[in-house]
């Protein structure tokens, strides 16, 4: 079998896709269930359907998008990731995944490989959190890790339930019908840009992943108590965002000094109440994501946060309290997935590096029901989630065609 990537069209395919967005390019604004996203899902179902493959979404906006095996009844061998996108982020998270992922089935449809599993894309629904709170929503669906019942009970920014998003979307379909039955994949693979500098620095061009690491976000808010800023005097002060300040510290020292370089943690959101400059904070609210690789280490960190924020309400005298979004296990990649990758590296001639992913993925989640694994390709310096994230043509090509071999021993 001779295996081919049309690089031309999945490169246009990408800047396709990349146009449909709420931000001027090189930005790339895509908000599930906005007009931007559903214009995207939209486009992307066409170009599915002009390959042949059978496409059904799900209740929460999962797409499934299918190329019969000989044997329909055995477990499909699934690929793909997401491609909602942050506020000013770039066109490759996810992306790399979904677009790449389609152009593997269509490059063994031209080398007239027959799979014996059913082959399928399957494009996450919200795995950012960025509309409601918390991350990889579809896959946490599919896989049973959160409940139809809490994932109905969600709001977004404006107070809009995640089942009146949905609705309005178009997806009317019961949460309790998204979870996949036991045995739906034989395995599942997912491609990716590394979201990190290993790979460029040690000029190796596809990581293979080890282990994914464990995340927990939480929401936190700080009540203290507002006033004049020239009339309320500095040893009255409850001022929450001094306590804030001063709690956010305490994060980025109990992570820096966890013994462990794996050991992250980001206080990436603060909201200020009243927000004036001549008034003094009386609230605050706090996101943070915390991720280790090992489980044990990343929760005694979350004990020592505890602890700052317990000391921290009684120095300052304002109320601090944590509401826990997620706390999720990590997960080791499945043997046989990363031996598929290997031999298919090897097979092509392509040098690989074994790692960790230290960003957490949709494929952390479907290994609680499959055997996973992912594919990393290199970003230039590092860079994700920002307007100048980037991928080389021929990494992505790269990265496609060994997944392409890689479905195809999977499915044989």
């Amino acid at each position: 079998m001779r295996l081919e990537i049309d690089q031309h069209r999945l490169l246009a395919e990408l800047e396709t896709l990349a146009s449909f967005s709420d931000a001027a390019p090189p930005a790339v604004t895509r908000i599930v269930f906005t007009p931007s996203d559903l214009k995207a899902r939209t486009w992307l179902i066409s170009r599915c359907e002009e390959a042949g493959l059978t496409v059904r979404q799900d209740a929460i906006g999962n797409i499934f998008a299918r190329w019969n095996g000989a044997d329909p009844a055995a477990p499909a061998v699934g690929t793909g990731s997401h491609m909602d996108a942050i506020p000013n982020a770039g066109k490759y998270d996810g992306v790399v995944g979904v677009l790449g992922g389609l152009e593997a089935l269509r490059a063994l449809q031209r080398a007239g490989f027959r799979p014996k599993n059913s082959l399928e894309l399957l494009v996450f629904a919200t795995e950012e959190p960025t509309r409601f709170g918390i991350g990889c929503l579809g896959s946490r669906l599919l896989s049973g890790t959160v409940s139809a019942d809490a994932a109905g009970r969600l709001t977004d920014g404006d107070g809009e339930s995640l089942d009146e998003v949905r609705r309005k979307a178009g997806l009317h379909g019961n949460l309790q019908d998204v979870k996949l039955p036991t045995g739906y994949y034989k395995a599942f693979l997912e491609l990716h840009i590394e979201q990190g500098p290993l790979l460029e620095r040690t000029q190796t061009p596809l990581g293979i992943v080890m282990s994914i690491a464990a995340p927990a976000s939480l929401r936190i808010s700080v009540e203290g108590a507002g006033g004049h800023a020239g009339g309320v005097l500095m040893p009255d002060r409850k001022d929450a965002l001094c306590a804030a300040a001063e709690l956010v510290l305490a994060i980025e020292n109990a992570a820096r000094t966890s013994g462990a370089g794996d050991t992250v943690a980001t206080v990436g959101v603060c909201e200020v109440f009243p927000g004036a400059v001549n008034s003094i904070p009386s609230r605050v609210h706090l996101t943070l994501d915390i991720r280790d690789t090992n489980q044990a280490r990343r929760d005694r960190v979350m004990q020592l946060i505890e602890s700052a924020w317990q000391n921290l309400a009684a120095k300052r005298h304002v109320s601090i309290q944590p509401k826990l979004l997620n706390a999720d296990a990590p997960a080791d990649c499945a043997p046989e997935v990363r031996a598929a990758f290997s031999d298919s590296c090897r097979k092509h001639e392509v040098a690989f590096l074994e790692m960790v992913s230290r960003a957490y993925h949709d494929s952390l989640f479907i290994s609680r029901i499959a055997p996973t694994g992912m594919l990393f390709i290199p970003c230039r310096h590092g860079y994700s989630h920002r307007p100048d994230e980037y991928a080389a043509p021929e990494d992505i090509s790269r990265g496609t065609l060994v997944l392409a071999e890689s479905l195809a021993k999977l499915s044989a």
